[in-house]
């Protein structure tokens, strides 16, 4: 599963007529998150009303005390008018053409929607099983949330420190960032359809979420079905038909894709020798972890490593 780093953010005040097309590069948030693959944006309204559209897709409506994210880093339109002439997001919140500003005002003097709008930074990519299940754009209303008080009171505050060149509550607003990602998350599992397959799909079957706890908690095991279903009291068959059904794969597929990205994130964030790597994700030998590692990958693991570290470096 990827992991997540809130940071970058800035407060925004739009008034119509206006339309932003928005799709930022991780390279442009490194200063703030770190090195990153993957971003994913929001935007959290906190008065007004605004228009978020993608191509292909049914146009929202998003009003205050609602945040869209993007789970995939999707172009995308917003806007008072998402049928006029788009601004380019770069050229409305980057100073200098690098630095994002802490505060924005645009558009045409009309009626204005104030935002706080941000970035979480991800480990994983497009490939990453959370990610790659989930829609282009998620809504998520904070009144249905637990914690609706605290968001909301925590983003107004935020808001105003940003307004006057404060930045204590960056910390703050991380955390919250990477809080709205997951309750998002939880809210469209909720939504899914009965018979939807997929990775979040089996978050919502009790046997094959048990399988997969236990797959992610102990991928080095030489698991079997039959193993597994002992462990969860399912039969071998009906855990292997439960599992292929809803995930889209059997479980001992699933279970050598996913040491595959867990070796990959070794990989990239440690320097243990591959050998190591190798036993820690379950392989026996470095030269079948290498082969696995590159049918799937592209490149061999010491190729892959070296091309990552210099794009790391890059970022810095």
């Amino acid at each position: 599963m990827a992991r997540l780093s809130g940071g970058v953010f800035f407060n925004a005040e739009f008034s119509a007529p206006w339309c932003i097309a928005a799709q930022m590069a991780p390279d442009l948030c490194a200063p703030f998150l770190g090195a990153s693959n993957h971003l994913i944006p929001y935007h959290y309204v906190v008065d007004g009303e605004l228009t978020v559209a993608l191509p292909g897709e049914p146009r929202q409506k998003l009003r205050g005390g609602e945040v869209v994210l993007f789970p995939r880093n999707d172009l995308h339109l917003i806007g008072s008018d998402v049928e006029m002439p788009p601004t380019s997001a770069a050229d409305v919140i980057l100073a200098d053409g690098k630095a994002i500003k802490p505060s924005v005002r645009h558009g045409g003097g009309g009626m204005a929607a104030h935002m706080v709008c941000g970035f979480l930074g991800c480990d994983g990519d497009l490939t990453d099983p959370i990610v790659s299940a989930l829609p282009s754009s998620m809504i998520l209303r904070i009144e249905e949330t637990p914690a609706a008080d605290w968001i909301r009171s925590t983003f107004q505050y935020a808001a105003r420190e940003r307004a006057e060149g404060q930045t204590g509550s960056t910390t703050v607003l991380s955390k919250l960032a990477e809080l709205l990602f997951v309750e998002a998350v939880r809210q469209y599992v909720r939504s899914l359809p009965e018979g939807k397959s997929g990775w979040l799909a089996g978050l919502r079957d009790p046997a094959v979420s048990r399988a997969l706890t236990l797959l992610h908690a102990d991928v080095a095991r030489d698991w079997s079905v039959e193993e597994l279903g002992r462990e969860i009291g399912v039969s071998r068959s009906g855990l292997a038909d439960r599992f292929t059904r809803v995930i889209g794969m059997a479980p001992m597929h699933y279970l050598a894709d996913w040491r595959l990205q867990v070796a990959a994130l070794r990989l990239r964030d440690t320097g243990d020798p591959l050998v190591r790597i190798a036993e820690e994700v379950g392989y026996e030998s470095e030269a079948a972890f290498s082969r696995a590692f590159k049918k799937k990958f592209g490149s061999a693991p010491v190729t892959w490593r070296r091309s990552k570290s210099a794009s790391n470096s890059n970022n810095l």
